[in-house]
This record gives C-alpha cells, sequence and structure tokens, in this order.
C-alpha cells in the first residue's frame, strides 16, 4: 500500500514542495490527487531530508494545497514496449494520441535508459542512404552516428526532417529498419504535417512518433527525447533493428530545460541556460551507436533551429561538441529557391568516410566526393571574386568553375522534395558535373576511374 501525503508547502510554477517525506528518491515517479478523480503526474526533482521536490507533468493550474494528496510510487518514469510500437503516434508522455488501443506492454523501460559500455561500443563503419545528394555524396550518415542538422526560423528543417524519415534505408534487403521520430514543442499544424504525411507516404508503417506540441507542460518536453530513444533502444537491441532516431527541435527542449531551471531558481550559465546544458544533452546524443555482438544499431539526426542563425549559440555550439559533425542549412540557398538548402561547404561528417566505398557505396565515392568539394569551393571564390572585380578579371578556368558551382547548386543540391535518389543516382550525377570541368583539373580522382566513369568532354554554356 503506498503512503499518502498531504504536506504539500509551496507551489512555484511547475514545482511542488512536499515535506514529512520519507524514503523518497531522485526521479522516483509521483501522483498528485488535486481533486475528485483529477490525478496528475510528477516526478522527484531534489530529495532531502524529509523534504521532496516534485516536478509536475500536467500544469499547476487550480491546484489547492490544503487538499493536494500525493503518492511516490517507488519507481521513475517507464515506457511500455512491444513490437506494436510501430505504426503509433504517442504523446510526449508515452500516451497514445492517435486513438488507438494503450500498448499491451512485453516489458516497461525506464526512459533514462543504461548508459552503454564504452568497451562494448562498436565502430560506426555502415552506409544510411537518406536519398538526399548532399548528404548522400558529400556528408554521409554512417549507421551508429550523431549528425545534427542545423537550421533557423523559417527555413525547411521540418520538411527535411519529413524527407528523411521518408526516404532513410539501409542497404540490404535482409535489413530491418525503423523511424523513431520525436517533435518537441511544435504548433498543431506543424504535429498534423508530420503525422499525415507519414500516413500519406506509408512510412508510418516502420516508425514511432512521439509529438509534443508547443502548449504541452515544459517537463513532458524534457521527457519526449527519452520516451523516443527508449523505444528505439528497444527496437535496436532486443528487435534487431536499425534505427533512425530524428529529433526536432532540440532548441525547444533546451528552452523547457531553462524555463524549469529558473524555476528551481538554480545559478544561470551561458544565456540564462543551466550550467549542466552539455551534460544533459550529452544523455540523450551518446544513447546514439552500436554494441558489440547485437545486430541492431540507433543513429540520431538531431535538428536544431540556431537563435538569430548563431553557430556560437550555447544550443548549436555544444551540440557540436557532443555529435560527429553537423548539416548547416543556408538561409541564402533558401532564397533563391534551392531545397534542400544544405551549405555543402561548412556542414561536415565526421564518419563519413567510414561509410564509403567498395562494398558499401562505390569505389569511386571517396575521389569524387573530394573533386566535388574541391570544385566547388573554388567556383565560389571565383564568384565573389568576380562580385569585387567584375567577371572580366577572371580567367577563363575560374570562369569555368565560377558556372561549376551554379550548376552543381541547381542540379546536385537542388532535388525535388519527394525526389528519392539512390547512391548511384548522386554519384553519376557528379560525374556528370565533374564533365563540365577541363579533364586536366581532376586532379583528386584516380586515372583508373576518370577511365572508367568520366562522361566525355563537356563544357558549360557561357
Amino acid at each position: 500500500m503506498l503512503k499518502e501525503y498531504r504536506t504539500a508547502r509551496e507551489l512555484v510554477g511547475p514545482l511542488m514542495l512536499v515535506e514529512g517525506t520519507s524514503g523518497v528518491k531522485y526521479g522516483e515517479l509521483v501522483e498528485i490527487e488535486v481533486g475528485e478523480g483529477d490525478i496528475r503526474r510528477g516526478r522527484v526533482l531534489e530529495a532531502d531530508r524529509d523534504k521532496a521536490l516534485v516536478q509536475l507533468f500536467e500544469g499547476s493550474a487550480d491546484i489547492n494545497l490544503g487538499r493536494v494528496k500525493i503518492r511516490f510510487l517507488g519507481r521513475s518514469l517507464e515506457l511500455p514496449v512491444s513490437p506494436d510500437l510501430l505504426g503509433r503516434v504517442f504523446d510526449g508522455l508515452g500516451r497514445p494520441r492517435d486513438k488507438g488501443p494503450a500498448i499491451v506492454p512485453e516489458k516497461r523501460l525506464d526512459i533514462n535508459g543504461s548508459p552503454i559500455n564504452p568497451y562494448a561500443r562498436d565502430y560506426p563503419s555502415e552506409f544510411i542512404q537518406t536519398g538526399i545528394s548532399a548528404i548522400d555524396g558529400l556528408n554521409t550518415l554512417v549507421r551508429g552516428q550523431k549528425l545534427p542538422i542545423f537550421s533557423g526560423a523559417g527555413l525547411p528543417h521540418a520538411r527535411l526532417a519529413a524527407q528523411i524519415a521518408r526516404q532513410a534505408r539501409v542497404l540490404g534487403a535482409e535489413e530491418k529498419f525503423a523511424v523513431v521520430f520525436a517533435a518537441m514543442g511544435i504548433t498543431f499544424e506543424e504535429a498534423d504535417y508530420f503525422i499525415s504525411d507519414f500516413r500519406r507516404t506509408g512510412a508510418i508503417e516502420r516508425a514511432v512518433l512521439f509529438i509534443n506540441l508547443a502548449n504541452d507542460p515544459a517537463i513532458e518536453r524534457i521527457a519526449t527525447p527519452r520516451m523516443a530513444l527508449t523505444a528505439a533502444e528497444y527496437l535496436a537491441f532486443e528487435q534487431d533493428m536499425h534505427v533512425l532516431v530524428i529529433l526536432t527541435d532540440m532548441t525547444n527542449y533546451a528552452e523547457a530545460l531553462r524555463e524549469v531551471s529558473a524555476a528551481r531558481k538554480e545559478v544561470p550559465g551561458r544565456r540564462g541556460y543551466p550550467g549542466y546544458l552539455y551534460t544533459d544533452l550529452a544523455t540523450i546524443y551518446e544513447r546514439a551507436g552500436r554494441i558489440k555482438g547485437r545486430k541492431g544499431s540507433i543513429t540520431q539526426i538531431p535538428i536544431l533551429s540556431m537563435p538569430e542563425d548563431d553557430k556560437t549559440h550555447p544550443i548549436p555550439d555544444l551540440t557540436g561538441y557532443i555529435t560527429e559533425g553537423q548539416i548547416i542549412l543556408s538561409r541564402e540557398l533558401h532564397r533563391r529557391g534551392i531545397y534542400p538548402p544544405i551549405d555543402v561547404l561548412p556542414s561536415l561528417s565526421r564518419l563519413k568516410d567510414k561509410g564509403i566505398g567498395p562494398g558499401k557505396t562505390r569505389e569511386d565515392h571517396a575521389d569524387t566526393m573530394n573533386q566535388l568539394f574541391a570544385a566547388y569551393a573554388r567556383g565560389k571564390e571565383a564568384k565573389e571574386l568576380a562580385v569585387i572585380l567584375g567577371e572580366a578579371a577572371l580567367s577563363e578556368t575560374d570562369r569555368i568553375f565560377a558556372r561549376f558551382a551554379e550548376a552543381f547548386e541547381d542540379r546536385y543540391v537542388r532535388q525535388g522534395e519527394e525526389e528519392d535518389r539512390s547512391i548511384e543516382t548522386t554519384l553519376n550525377l557528379g560525374w556528370e558535373l565533374l564533365a563540365l570541368l577541363p579533364r586536366a583539373e581532376l586532379k583528386r580522382v584516380r586515372e583508373s576511374f576518370i577511365e572508367k566513369y568520366y562522361p566525355g568532354e563537356k563544357r558549360v554554356a557561357g
């Protein structure tokens, strides 16, 4: 029989102080009965002698401290799991929001997960195809990697997230693949877009969605990515699936963390975020990876919108320290109508070399990637020079590279929202673009690959 307390003494925002407690543990789940049949949930944030600080998941409005009954449940927040998770839509606390039945669980898992022994980790080394050339060809996603997308307000990261979730796959017919999609602090319209897009394309059949709306409590937002990663760990390490976890938007998550920290009157760090923001983000990002002896894997794509497009803001800054690279969206490309507006030059996948080559993508992938990157960088420089000095000041070779950069953005970076390119299509497109350059300029590609794949001499019209 659970002991019931009626000793709530103080209520500040989502926090409630309970006195006279005994045996209460950090992270323990709490039931708060605020009226006849009105039961709200929370968890213990701090336990000190006979006092417990409880964080409410639902709102704290209309709570009369004199009538509140509090029960500590002796367990932390858990997610019921079974293979029936696939095809379902849940809220940020793991409750069905698709009008489907509750999950009949095989087991209940603590949403904080179990730390992976670093010695047991296996190195990411297999290719994941997203169907997007600017990622697959130049900033390859590798199974077990965490590769964030840095976006900004008004940029189409939601559309890009939906497209990746739709198209992502591991090559090999026998591999089981699933997508776990967690959205935090989004509007009702965005939630409707994601859910209807998954259903329209049939991607819902291999996906699990966790949706937290902007008007949901901040504490639920903090639980949402952990719910999603718990589902991913079950599918990956107990059902032997390769799972892609997409988390959007991590900025909303960090804002919720700041809100709760302020309510606790903690000493703020950079820009008001709690000093433990780095540690907290690491508890999410480090749940990606592969484990030796297990078939499954977890790959993460966290999406965050940089406030004022500032890469030095604490959220993208700390995320960059923990993850293995970043895909950066460009406002300039977006203004010019290029979708997806991926800014190739500052983007980076630190593990791309591990997931490409013979038996993974194609033998010429590394060479063409390096050559395309170098040629595009030179073309951008030539275009900038032309703005300052005029095109007449450029050499003929520089003009060719400038036109190459335009063709690269228009044909390689730009692609349709429903366009799913195979890695072969992406690599062949790269060769078509390299054919726009003089053959003597292909200094980063082996001669044997030029003989095998080079389409022939072509020139861009002036």
